[in-house]
């Protein structure tokens, strides 16, 4: 019998822990008044939130008991631990980072899923964060794509919920997880799926662009964990086809991004539907003001573990190479590009426009190239056969607006091609980390014109930060350029951004 069926149809009682599973603490009452952690202890990063937990059920969120062999880490172990995997932990009463899978205490049928999954040991944002994540605080986690964050919160998910009552009829979600895109949300589904199966964990994914019907009855089956994309979940949520009352896992994956595509609104008013004494676990690759600001509303007392550093910066597994050309050169440099590195791998090419988008991609095809290409005007059945077919190879070259720069999990990108500079650095990293994933070596050719040149000195430094050698076009380009103002080197017009969902 698994866990899940361990649990008593009783929605006001809780299953009974195995003894064995490694699992066990305390819970969070409605007549506490809130937390399990003094107000007093939260340095300064408390929530303006006031929990009011009458009448709400009880449950239980703490469920991390620390293995014999991290508790036999010595200070000097841990810190030297942290080093080499360059995390950097703030808060009160910080866990040990775990080695070992096993010493995380997860169940067998999730290690199983892990075993199958082929994965050897924690990742660094995994060995702290499942630690922080099973203690039930809220945390910050700051990590570039590809860092195996997504199993970072999905794992203490499912054992968050394997501990609370079964869903009633007409009960919502116990996790929610919000994603700026349809791409990213399917993805994180689709682990959900793999590692939830087992325990019978049911979850599904709500988002715009395909028809209600489907996802409708989902919800009205009753499902554990909801991954969804803002605009779509408030428009389920309005015609009462769901509800937040049970959502106790809060995750806004990729904070970042959503307050680059103007989610802000959506977020605020999601949020204000859930029961204030919520664990809540906010992810993102980047620390900008807007995105710290949003934390300080809705955590309270959070962990906050970085993985490298707060600051913008290229994954050193990627090699960066940087062509200063004019714009009409674009076109005929790619297809020399493609002569030279076309070996079968895949290859993502970013435009800044569909349109341009749509142009290059035909144009390719008339001159015999294999490409298909993938934007926010395409139907989200052209979209999922597109990504098929990229990622089977028998279309390995793609073009792709920033719809697909981050969250977009295919393995073996081998090449991703800047056509078009973006319009902000932060996505010129996560553009250009679609490949040297998950351990891998990758290339990134950037096309950079004179209308980029507002960029120069800031490329150069996470260039040289990356350890890139720096063309002296380039490099001239920098010293005669100042940086972009505010606005323009970090978040769009977030109103450019919005109808993604």
């Amino acid at each position: 019998m698994s866990r899940y069926d361990s649990r008593t149809g009783d929605s006001t009682s809780y299953r009974e822990r195995r003894s064995d599973s490694g699992f066990g603490g305390a819970s969070t009452y409605g007549s506490s008044g809130g937390h399990t952690s003094s107000k007093r202890e939260s340095d300064g990063n408390e929530s303006p939130r006031k929990p009011d937990l009458d009448g709400l059920t009880p449950f239980e969120k703490n469920f991390y008991v620390e293995s014999p062999a991290v508790a036999a880490m010595t200070e000097a172990q841990v810190e030297e631990y942290r080093r080499l995997r360059e995390i950097t932990v703030e808060g009160r009463d910080i866990p040990k980072p775990v080695k070992s899978f096993r010493d995380v205490g997860f169940p067998d049928y999730v290690l199983e899923e892990i075993k199958k999954a082929g994965f050897t040991e924690p990742t660094p944002i995994q060995s702290q964060g499942w630690p922080m994540a099973l203690k039930g605080r809220d945390l910050i986690g700051i990590a570039e794509t590809g860092s195996g964050k997504t199993l970072s919160y999905l794992l203490p998910a499912i054992v968050h919920v394997n501990a609370q009552p079964i869903l009633a009829h007409g009960d919502g979600p116990i996790v929610l997880v919000l994603a700026p895109t349809r791409e990213l949300a399917v993805q994180i589904q689709q682990e959900a799926s793999k590692f939830g199966s087992s325990s019978k964990i049911k979850s599904t994914c709500i988002y715009g662009g395909v028809p209600k019907g489907p996802q409708v009855r989902d919800l009205q089956k009753g499902v554990e964990i909801v991954i969804a994309t803002p605009g779509r979940l408030i428009d389920m949520m309005e015609s009462n086809n769901t509800n937040l009352r049970r959502v106790t896992y809060l995750v806004l994956d990729e904070a970042d991004r959503m307050l680059d595509m103007g989610f802000d609104p959506q977020i605020r008013k999601i949020v204000s539907h859930i029961r204030p004494d919520r664990q809540t676990l906010y992810w993102s690759a980047t620390w900008p003001k807007e995105v710290e600001q949003l934390s300080k509303k809705f955590l309270y007392n959070p962990y906050k573990v970085i993985i490298g550093s707060s600051d913008l910066k290229a994954n050193r597994a990627i090699r960066q190479i940087v062509d200063v050309i004019s714009e009409s050169q674009k076109y005929n440099k790619l297809v020399k590009l493609l002569e030279d590195i076309m070996d079968g791998s895949r290859i993502l090419v970013f435009l800044d426009t569909k349109k341009g988008c749509d142009q290059i991609t035909r144009q390719l095809r008339m001159d015999g190239w294999p490409a298909l290409s993938i934007h926010g005007d395409k139907s989200q059945a052209e979209r999922d056969w597109v990504l098929s077919e990229f990622r089977s190879g028998k279309s390995p070259i793609m073009t792709a607006t920033d719809v697909a720069a981050r969250g977009l999990d295919v393995k073996d990108v081998k090449y991703v091609i800047n056509y078009d500079f973006p319009g902000s650095l932060e996505d010129y990293v996560h553009r250009i980390g679609r490949t040297g994933r998950a351990g891998a070596k990758g290339t990134a050719y950037t096309f950079f014109t004179v209308a980029n040149a507002r960029f120069a000195k800031e490329l150069i430094s996470i260039l040289q930060e990356a350890g890139q050698k720096v063309s002296p076009e380039l490099s001239s380009m920098g010293r005669s350029t100042a940086p972009p103002p505010p606005g323009l080197g970090g978040f769009r017009d977030r109103g450019s951004r919005r109808g993604w969902s």
